[in-house]
């Protein structure tokens, strides 16, 4: 039985397929992080509208982190098809904890170098400025150095590397 990845690959047209293939980990990660973005909303929208109306840093607290968790078993099982270390689960979290910074550099060079806040702007710039600059350019941001992060220092044993006996040379 195909695994859903080849079942989603055989739908992309024969010209995308080498290069989607050539960079199947980098797709998964995209995919695994656009999910825990989608995620990430929903949850944070949830607990604003309900729970935690009064308390919107809270709600966004809870909804990252579950995306995080998320995004840890997706990654380490899937995208990077890792081998299990208790020294990957720490540094994971180190690198999440950094990617929250990258992240939030943009809304705060948004709001505090450009200004783009009540009362110079109207409340609706600065929510539309703090949503670009937050949740699009940080976000971004954030994937970008999650990529290079986790494949540099989180996920560097794979299933994919084959073993050493197999990079040697047959002897006859």
């Amino acid at each position: 039985m195909p695994s859903p990845t080849q079942r989603a690959l055989a739908r992309v047209p024969e010209r995308w397929k080498p290069t989607l293939v050539q960079h199947r980990k980098l797709v998964k990660f995209l995919l695994v992080g656009g999910t825990c973005f989608v995620l990430t909303m929903a949850v944070d929208l949830g607990l604003k509208f309900t729970v935690l109306q009064h308390k919107p840093v809270v709600a966004l607290t809870v909804a990252t982190v579950i995306a995080t968790v998320v995004s840890y078993v997706l990654n380490r099982q899937w995208s990077f098809r890792a081998n299990g270390k208790h020294r990957e689960a720490i540094l994971f979290l180190v690198v999440s904890a950094l990617a929250v910074a990258v992240n939030d550099l943009p809304l705060v060079f948004s709001r505090y170098v450009l200004d783009l806040r009540e009362p110079d702007v109207t409340p609706l710039v600065q929510e539309v400025a703090d949503f670009l600059s937050g949740m699009i350019v940080g976000t971004l941001l954030a994937m970008v150095f999650r990529f290079w992060a986790m494949n540099r220092w989180v996920f560097t044993r794979t299933r994919l590397q084959p073993p050493a006996e197999e990079l040697e040379p047959e002897r006859v």
